[in-house]
């Protein structure tokens, strides 16, 4: 072996990558495997991963935690320095059904928090390099400065629901065309199925996938909410009718507090839910609702496609129908032959569906 020779230093590298099992010579470090990484590790979107991929939420989680404490923070208060009261003076049932409607709170709001709202995948690198191609065409033949004849696709397509027009919109992002009542959320950076919102008192967007869950919620906590505070101000009527109302709040001035809370956080949520009936009953999402995509004033000839006609059915569909499947994989181990997609210009590193993803979604329409 001459010193500065080429040779031994090529083989040594050679061996580093070679399929076959390792000489007795080599040093030990290079028998030890690289650990196969997760998708979540590389997810492009902005989002926060606990519990090894398991729990998915936006990356701004404040206003969820205190949605946290004050759930817990007033219902604790009354179940500590109300229900005994009410318990022995009224009947036991007092906790048991704050009990229950606090239970169900805490899991639905867990339940949409935690999951995936329905993001969709982000287009592999060929397909977007691609589809970049055929869009770039496009744009030069606009301009008049494309001498070939081939017409690539547009930067909207059309496609016929129930007798309605609807257009797809091309994402920039994600280098796909988005599905029917997809969108992009610009806090997470992803397109989600059926969006609706993104709400951060539940740290997460609300999608086709957590919709029924992120309605539960609110609704169960407008009853959880009345119901405290109506037996808070019946546990201080009967402590005043003993001692008088001054020395009731003084006995219990934790009810005072929890009174205030839910006096002002009553309206708001009552109303949230009354809007998102209204929602459900008509097929609709906020999304749909705020631009105004199926309102009469765009044309007498507008209609929503998506509606079945009828309330019930309207609400058997979002409430009751099967929950889709995700289809980002983003527990899934991520291929040491596949190649990954190179950064976008914003450093966020993204992956993307295969193509029968793709297919499967588009022929569904």
């Amino acid at each position: 072996m001459t010193p500065g020779g080429g040779g031994p230093m090529k083989d040594c590298e050679y061996s580093q990558i070679s399929t076959h099992s390792s000489s007795p010579m080599e040093s030990p470090h290079k028998k030890k495997k690289i650990a196969a990484r997760r998708k979540w590790e590389v997810f492009p979107g902005r989002n926060k991963f606990f519990c090894n991929g398991r729990i998915m939420m936006a990356r701004q989680t404040g206003v969820f935690y205190l949605t946290l404490v004050l759930i817990l923070v007033t219902s604790g208060l009354f179940f500590a320095f109300d229900c005994p009261y009410l318990a022995v003076k009224i009947t036991p049932a007092i906790p048991v059904v704050g009990g229950i409607l606090f239970f169900f709170v805490m899991g639905t709001l867990l339940r949409t928090s935690f999951s995936d709202p329905g993001v969709l995948p982000r287009a592999t690198p060929d397909e977007a390099a691609d589809l970049e191609r055929q869009i770039g065409n496009a744009e030069d033949i606009a301009n008049g400065t494309s001498s070939g004849g081939y017409r690539p696709p547009p930067r909207t397509r059309e496609v016929i629901i129930n007798g309605q027009t609807v257009k797809l919109k091309y994402c920039f992002t994600c280098k796909i065309f988005r599905p029917p009542r997809a969108s992009h959320c610009s806090l997470c950076d992803n397109c989600v199925e059926r969006f609706d919102h993104h709400c951060p008192w539940v740290g997460n967007c609300v999608g086709k996938r957590n919709y029924r869950f992120f309605y539960m919620f609110i609704l169960s906590l407008s009853f959880l909410t009345v119901f405290i505070f109506a037996f808070v101000i019946t546990h201080v009527i009967l402590r005043s009718q003993q001692t008088g109302f001054l020395n009731a709040l003084k006995d219990s001035p934790a009810s005072v507090l929890e009174a205030v809370v839910c006096f002002f956080s009553v309206w708001s949520i009552v109303g949230l839910s009354g809007f998102h009936t209204y929602l459900i009953s008509s097929n609709q999402t906020t999304n749909e609702d705020i631009k105004g995509s199926w309102s009469n004033k765009r044309g007498k000839e507008n209609y929503n496609p998506y509606s079945y006609g009828n309330i019930i059915t309207n609400c058997c569909a979002a409430l009751c129908g099967p929950i889709s499947p995700s289809l980002i994989d983003r527990r899934g181990f991520i291929q040491p032959d596949t190649p990954q997609p190179a950064a976008p210009t914003n450093g966020i590193t993204m992956y993307g569906a295969t193509q029968s993803q793709s297919n499967m979604m588009f022929s569904s329409l």
